[in-house]
């Protein structure tokens, strides 16, 4: 009842699920993915032991075409699952079962393997693997990309309903604590691979690091509109008598807005925030 890429990126080592269903909460279900090791998906009548020990014979030495044969073999029900794999070395497997509602398929290749069941017909997983193929940018962008094409191109023949993305590499999470480098879910929504990419969009905005030629300087005209945006937005009285109270009203906005990673020394301000702050 799904559509979903597995990925692997081997310049950045990289590994993530793009998914989409007419279903409640697909990324709730569907993705599994671990740093340095593979990315799963597991879908139609969902088994979630695909997942999981999947992932854990992926770990242990196993190829992805291993581990699908040691998952199927152990399954009563295997002929109504759909699973991608993609491992840590961009070797990748995909399987429909013979049960599994039309359209369903799924294609597989270097660093990839894409899959879906209940299609409109055979174009959504020629588009993903296409747009997937040809797509430049991070892993994160160019499995967004497909899912968007999959989406475009038909997608699940019920409907719409949630999307997730899912970007594994190590010590990826905020602060660095676990591999958790992208974790996005849109549960319920009337469209929603194209409200995960808004997702993915905000997501750059508070958590990539500044670039150098975004890094402005807060005087004349700039430091002028910067304190009309503040009052504006409720964060500054109009009437300023000293530069440093601009800046630290700057400072107080980049964390009231969770703009923690784009903070820089006092006096300078990251391009982005600022087209954020016009934005809003």
């Amino acid at each position: 009842m799904t559509f979903s890429i597995v990925g692997f990126d081997p310049e950045t080592k990289e590994l993530g699920v793009a998914v989409a269903s007419k279903f409640l909460s697909v990324g709730a279900v569907v993705p599994f993915a671990k740093a340095g090791v593979g990315a799963i998906a597991t879908q139609s009548w969902a088994n979630l032991n695909y997942g999981e020990h999947g992932l854990e014979m992926l770990e242990n030495g196993f190829t992805p075409h291993e581990v699908l044969e040691e998952l199927v073999r152990n399954d009563d029900n295997s002929a109504s699952r759909q699973v991608g794999i993609v491992d840590a070395q961009g070797r990748s497997v995909t399987f429909t079962g013979d049960d599994c509602f039309d359209w369903a398929g799924g294609s597989a290749g270097d660093n990839f393997a894409a899959q879906g069941n209940i299609l409109v017909d055979q174009h959504t997983l020629e588009a993903m693997e296409s747009t997937f193929l040809q797509t430049q940018g991070s892993l994160a962008e160019r499995l967004l990309a497909s899912l968007l094409a999959g989406d475009a191109a038909g997608g699940d023949s019920r409907g719409r309903q949630s999307a997730a993305l899912l970007i594994v590499k190590e010590n990826g999470s905020y602060g660095g604590y676990n591999d958790r480098y992208i974790d996005l879910r849109v549960d319920d929504h009337t469209d929603p691979v194209q409200e995960l990419a808004r997702l993915l969009k905000l997501h750059k905005l508070y958590f990539e690091p500044t670039l150098p030629e975004d890094i402005v300087t807060i005087e004349g005209p700039l430091a002028e509109e910067l304190q009309e945006l503040l009052y504006e937005n409720g964060h500054l009285q109009r009437e300023l008598s000293e530069h440093d109270d601009l800046l630290d009203a700057i400072q107080s906005y980049h964390l009231i807005e969770n703009f923690d990673e784009r903070v820089q020394p006092r006096g300078m301000i990251d391009q982005k925030v600022v087209e954020y702050m016009r934005i809003k």
